[in-house]
């Protein structure tokens, strides 16, 4: 038989002491994720609102939702899913193609790299109503400018076919913490394979799909996972630029699931609108590990 080992009065106490520690994290985290998440899956088999007593109606809510009882229900996550699918690709590019710029040994590159991260922390609300005013059909810069140049304005913001388009293009302006990762990851590139590259003749193309890339695909697998997420919970644009419209256009998954709690206060039917979006996450979160040893190339590997 194992013996059991007995430990020191030191050990114990040191023991105590960490949990301790660690006892903030432990209770925020019951307290404001795991209790909240569990009172909310439970509302989602109910009626719950707060103007009336709520009664338990089993999966209707689910039903209702899949059934297409609720048209802004597929419609919202049809307009995320577009949303998602023309902003992950543009914004990874850009603030790769960002990153390489300022991974450059040019004069004043700490000016540029430090203006380029702004705007990502400039609160989405104050960059909301400075895009508004910019893409105002009417007195707009953006319109201003086509002018000047013998160009058509456009309606941007306020036209169902350019609507999303123009808030994927203001989301490349909050790319500045994706564009640091990648500068970071940039930055442990070996230089010895680079120069490798360049004594074969090699030219920047050659070095950019062969090593940089290569060696980059950790850093992109992380960008890419966070962008999905983040894409599926796009909520202030839509809150602040154009209230779901027009014609609920842009009316993003989160925003719907704002409006039937907040709104229309059925808080039970926006708890099954919420956890099927965490479904959603997560199953697509499940695809992009399963498929990440196809292209994700690790050191140790």
């Amino acid at each position: 038989m194992k013996e059991k080992i007995k430990m020191t009065h030191r050990e114990k106490r040191e023991n105590v002491a960490g949990f301790l520690f660690c006892l903030p994290c432990i209770l925020g985290f019951l307290f404001f994720a795991a209790i909240p998440m569990i009172i909310s899956f439970i509302m989602s088999f109910s009626d719950y609102s707060i103007v009336k007593e709520s009664h338990f109606v089993g999966v209707d809510n689910y039903v209702r939702l899949f059934a297409g009882q609720d048209p802004y229900f597929y419609k919202s996550l049809t307009v995320t899913v577009i949303y998602v699918v023309l902003s992950v690709p543009t914004s990874i590019i850009f603030a790769f193609l960002i990153a390489s710029l300022l991974n450059k040994s040019v004069k004043g590159k700490g000016l540029f790299r430090t203006l380029f991260y702004l705007p990502s922390i400039i609160p989405i609300v104050a960059m909301g109503a400075i895009w508004m005013w910019i893409f105002n059909p009417d007195v707009g810069l953006a319109n201003t400018l086509l002018k000047a140049v013998g160009l058509p304005p456009n309606k941007w913001l306020s036209s169902e076919s350019t609507v999303l388009p123009t808030l994927v293009f203001v989301n490349l302006w909050t790319t500045g913490s994706t564009m640091v990762i990648f500068l970071a990851g940039m930055q442990d590139v070996p230089r010895q394979l680079i120069e490798a590259v360049e004594i074969d003749g090699g030219g920047v193309m050659a070095k950019l799909f062969h090593v940089i890339v290569p060696i980059m695909t950790p850093t992109i697998f992380y960008n890419v996972v966070m962008g999905f997420i983040n894409g599926f919970q796009i909520f202030t644009q839509s809150y602040v630029m154009t209230q779901g419209g027009p014609n609920n256009a842009s009316l993003f998954y989160v925003y719907y699931l704002y409006r039937e709690s907040f709104q229309f206060m059925r808080m039970g039917n926006s708890c099954a609108i919420a956890w099927i979006l965490f479904v959603i996450i997560m199953i697509l979160t499940a695809i992009l590990f399963k498929f990440q040893n196809r292209w994700v190339y690790y050191g140790g590997e």
